[in-house]
């Protein structure tokens, strides 16, 4: 009940900051065209100097630039929480995918099975978020004064494979853009520690309480700090860069949440009709509650309870498959969050300047794909996390920067929907693996 007050008060504050900074966007842009017209420059540069100016810019020394800094905080703040946040997440997730060995053939079918269902959401969003970038709906009006740094994918699109194992244990960490050698040292670890067992059950109460100390710290950036930093960022963003940037966001807004209502309604009873061979009317039945609860928390850890007495008691699920896909699906199984990263990124490419080729978007793919494993149950994560695949892919310019402020902002109701494909996607997969480990009751499932 605690999780679902949190979940609106953010989404009213997120709603609260979005309308204000639009106001106040457009009324410095009607401002700055005011001042222009009548010839008073010298007046705007007075205010955006005070409020809107990169104060790391050249010969902006006596600029304070104060919406700047309040933004350029706020996504410091996130970039020093990603290494430590995807490194302990992914850690703790191969250490719970490896406590469950004794499972044997249901872990073994539940990651496959969350593998085909996140994959499968890949192409899918890659092809839509393609289809629309060939459109020029996600390109900005005016790039030609965005200055484009050089991304990881080089001439040889082989070339990344050298970046996932780190030369220097230290360098790695303190790289937020080299987020697959993270993950790589992040399963190492985790692999280790499940050959020693409990001669690490130290590091492990370490890396939970490090996680809970993480959680903390997202909870207070995303609650406390975002709306402030979002009306900051989005105020600057229209101040100095106009109205360029509204319909590629809009754009952006309208594709994520075609492409995961369309995966919703028609991905999962596919996936229940050719995996488990049943009839997937009750599941869509029985799975609204669910989904509408995911919605309305934003969070898969918040939505566990009832999912899971959905899908034991009305879906007829053996309690010791769903007390095991569904914690795991809730940490791994992402297939929401992977639609959204993967067309996020590709939006903030195109508004920003840089070029989307095939190979991009597999390197973006593959990052999803990774990044989507070792994002927390929490409202606001799956934005956060989308800073790793940015980074990875070096869109870091401060367009770019400026794209995904505007999508942290304008977010809170995808992340809604994402969540409601999270745990969907956790439950159907719960019924695939009972029905072919003969573990699903099957007129419990059929009942009304």
């Amino acid at each position: 009940m605690n999780s679902m007050k949190n979940g609106k008060k953010l989404a009213f504050k997120m709603v609260i900051a979005l309308v204000c900074g639009l106001l106040a966007g457009f009324g410095c842009i009607m401002l700055r065209e005011n001042l222009l017209a009548s010839g008073q420059s010298g007046v705007w540069t007075t205010i955006n100097n005070i409020f809107f100016q990169d104060i790391t810019a050249e010969g902006a020394t006596q600029a304070i630039g104060i919406f700047y800094i309040i933004g350029q905080l706020f996504v410091n703040s996130l970039q020093l929480i990603i290494v430590p946040m995807v490194f302990v997440s992914i850690v703790l997730a191969i250490c719970v995918i490896t406590d469950t060995k004794k499972l044997g053939r249901i872990s073994s079918k539940t990651i496959l099975t969350f593998f085909i269902t996140t994959v499968c959401a890949l192409i899918f969003a890659g092809a839509i978020g393609s289809f629309v970038y060939s459109t020029g709906a996600f390109n900005a009006v005016d790039a030609t004064n965005i200055t484009v740094q050089q991304g990881t994918v080089g001439t040889n699109p082989l070339s990344i494979i050298l970046s996932i194992v780190p030369n220097n244990l230290i360098s790695a960490f303190s790289n937020n853009g080299g987020v697959l050698a993270i993950v790589f040292l992040a399963v190492a670890i985790g692999l280790a520690m499940n050959q020693l067992k409990e001669k690490t059950k130290t590091l492990k109460k370490l890396l939970i309480e490090l996680s809970d100390i993480i959680s903390v710290c997202l909870s207070f950036i995303i609650n406390k700090f975002a709306p402030i930093a979002i009306f900051c960022l989005l105020t600057r963003t229209f101040a100095a860069y106009g109205i360029d940037y509204l319909m590629p966001a809009l754009a952006y807004v309208v594709t994520v949440l075609i492409a995961l209502i369309i995966y919703l309604v028609v991905a999962y009873p596919i996936y229940l009709l050719t995996m488990a061979k049943m009839n997937p009317k009750p599941f869509m039945k029985k799975i609204a509650k669910v989904a509408l609860f995911g919605f309305s928390t934003s969070s898969s850890a918040a939505t566990l309870p009832l999912n899971k007495q959905t899908t034991v008691e009305e879906m007829g699920v053996s309690e010791q498959i769903a007390s095991f896909t569904l914690p795991l699906g809730m940490t791994i199984n992402m297939d929401g969050t992977a639609i959204m990263q993967v067309i996020a990124a590709i939006f903030v490419a195109a508004s920003s300047g840089y070029d989307v080729t095939f190979t991009s978007m597999a390197v973006i793919a593959v990052l999803a794909l990774i990044a989507s494993i070792g994002t927390p149950a929490a409202p606001g994560a799956g934005a956060v996390i989308l800073f790793t695949i940015l980074t990875g892919m070096g869109y870091t310019n401060d367009a770019a920067l400026l794209a995904y402020s505007l999508i942290l902002a304008i977010n809170r109701p995808i992340e809604m929907l994402v969540t409601s494909l999270n745990v969907v996607g956790d439950s159907s997969t719960s019924i695939i693996v009972a029905k072919k480990e003969k573990m699903l009751d099957e007129n419990i499932y059929n009942q009304d």
